[in-house]
């Protein structure tokens, strides 16, 4: 009974320390810990954007059209007189939102499908599979820009909704694939002989043994969406103006006078586009190392 009780505890203690292992890999990890101070930064920005700015980023002021930057207007004004400061601050909200919002979707779509498919296999897995394999056939941005056309006076959680629904299939891969290697496992098969309910067993067993590859796509898929908010907005497809993003204040930047006569419009929401999507792969990258077992660091 009591090498009984010393094999449990050790157990508890050997799984306690493989989380406190990876936390310390990760507080090790400098370019990790660099990517949160940028992200918290920004994120400060975003929550505190009516505290920063006393201008309304949307309001137009055609005899303040262009204006260089000065005491009043920090970034000076875009062409149709909006004060770019208050549209930057306030885009963070717009732009960061989007990121974890369509982040968050497709994880939850990915995850459940996954699921599903790596579970159960057989037909759930053939139908789920070939349904993703369809949607990855289809020309992407093509099939974005279409959606979003026909659509034309797109809201946020609209262009959350068409994003989610057409990236939920990598990590839907992910998953089953995770879910494949683990059906055979001895703690599976002990846990479905005991009579666990196929839900306990898939978040008490499976998800936990899948929470590394999870998270990780997590940070790579939200910095992909910002990327793709951005770069969807600068062509004239993103969200409309006026509302603030990121990318609607880049796509001032088409015309020539701004590019070159106004950096002050452009350059600060690009530089932060890089470095947000910098800080967000850093991170990834931190949580991958530190939920690599093979890792030495």
């Amino acid at each position: 009974m009591e090498h009984t009780q010393s094999t449990a505890s050790y157990k508890l203690q050997k799984g306690h320390s493989l989380l406190t292992l990876a936390m310390k890999r990760f507080l090790k990890n400098k370019l990790a810990l660099t990517g949160i101070i940028i992200l918290v930064f920004f994120t400060f920005i975003a929550i505190f954007a009516p505290f920063l700015t006393t201008h309304d980023p949307t309001k137009h002021d055609l005899l303040n059209v262009m204006a260089r930057p000065s005491a009043e207007n920090w970034l000076g004004t875009d062409g149709s007189g909006r004060d770019n400061f208050a549209r930057f601050v306030y885009g963070s909200r717009v732009t960061l939102l989007i990121g974890f919002l369509s982040m968050l979707c497709v994880i939850i779509v990915g995850v459940i499908l996954g699921s599903l498919a790596g579970y159960y296999g057989g037909i759930v897995d053939g139908i789920i599979m070939r349904t993703a394999d369809i949607v990855l056939t289809l020309p992407f941005l093509l099939f974005v820009l279409t959606i979003i056309a026909i659509i034309q006076n797109i809201t946020i959680p609209l262009f959350v909704l068409v994003i989610a629904a057409t990236n939920w299939p990598n990590i839907t891969r992910i998953l089953r694939g995770t879910f494949l290697s683990l059906r055979e496992k001895e703690f599976i098969l002990s846990a479905r002989a005991a009579g666990c309910s196929d839900w306990r067993i898939i978040m008490k067993h499976f998800l936990p043994n899948a929470i590394g590859p999870i998270i990780v796509n997590a940070t790579i898929m939200m910095a992909s969406m910002i990327i793709l908010e951005s770069a969807l907005s600068f062509v004239g497809f993103g969200i409309p103006q006026p509302t603030p993003t990121w990318g609607n204040m880049i796509n001032e930047a088409r015309s020539m006078r701004v590019l070159t006569g106004a950096p002050e419009a452009w350059v600060p929401p690009g530089l932060a586009i890089l470095l947000t999507v910098l800080a967000i792969n850093f991170i990834g990258d931190g949580l991958r190392d530190a939920f690599d077992p093979k890792s030495s660091k």
